[in-house]
């Protein structure tokens, strides 16, 4: 593709919106394996498909992760759960640390906990078929599993994971209608409803963890900055004392809770 080819890619793609259009317009030609693609690509996102369904990945601390049409797309604040994830399964005295992402989406926190503690022994699960079906493909498929929160874990991990994590939805039920359209009309509702306080997939989890938790495991959960102190509340509740962790850089947040090693 020449000069002219990026810039009339790059006009489309501004017209339409796009903030980052000189970008997304190199990252399209990239991806493309002819002209006929590149015109379907770039009018699946002049029309707002995401940038990711359409490319077919997404950047997750410095991983390319698979991300198919329909499921939630990896976002670059959930790298602070990812990064938590890593250092407590990192710093884990088990020869193995078992790792648990559930509501997994693609896989991507799960993945990233595989490239860097290679010991970890990573299981997923998630609710959405599509969503199962495209984290197979980030990690071992045998371990991603199928299902309601921990009714898709096999038994035998109950009692015995090191490390709990979970980017569950936290958007309350009234603001679904004010996210962008990409995430509205493009991924599913599952992935993004909290429930009216945006909290409920939370509560659930929480409420189990101390099952499913090995002596000294760690659940982490993603959150806002707005529901941080009700996130604390309800592992406080389940017997999981906690910390919150923020990042100014990724305008992220995390709660962590760990369950007592006796």
């Amino acid at each position: 593709m020449n000069r002219t080819s990026h810039a009339e890619v790059t006009g489309r793609l501004r017209a339409a919106g796009c903030v980052f259009a000189e970008d997304e317009a190199g990252l399209l030609i990239s991806a493309a394996g002819s002209p006929a693609e590149l015109t379907g690509m770039v009018d699946r996102r002049v029309l707002g498909e995401p940038l990711e369904h359409v490319l077919g990945w997404a950047e997750f601390c410095g991983l390319r992760i698979v991300v198919e049409p329909g499921v939630f797309v990896p976002r670059r604040r959930s790298e602070l759960l990812a990064r938590l994830a890593v250092e407590i399964a990192g710093a884990s005295a088990a020869d193995r640390p078992v790792v648990v992402d559930l509501c997994c989406g693609s896989g991507a926190v799960g993945a990233a906990v595989v490239a860097s503690v290679q010991r970890a022994d990573v299981h997923a699960a998630d609710i959405d078929h599509a969503a199962v079906q495209c984290a197979r493909r980030n990690l071992p498929p045998e371990q991603v599993y199928e299902g309601d929160l921990y009714a898709a874990l096999p038994e035998w991990l109950r009692g015995r994971v090191d490390v709990l994590v979970a980017n569950a939805p936290y958007v309350p039920t009234d603001a679904i209608p004010l996210l962008p359209a990409e995430a509205r009309l493009h991924e599913p509702l599952v992935a993004l409803d909290g429930g009216a306080d945006g909290l409920d997939v939370q509560h659930r989890i929480a409420a189990g963890a101390l099952t499913w938790l090995a002596p000294g495991g760690h659940l982490l959960v993603e959150t806002s900055a707005a529901q941080v102190e009700t996130t604390m509340e309800i592992f406080a509740s389940s017997g999981l004392p906690s910390t919150a962790t923020h990042s100014t850089e990724l305008e992220a947040t995390v709660v962590t809770g760990g369950r007592p090693t006796s």
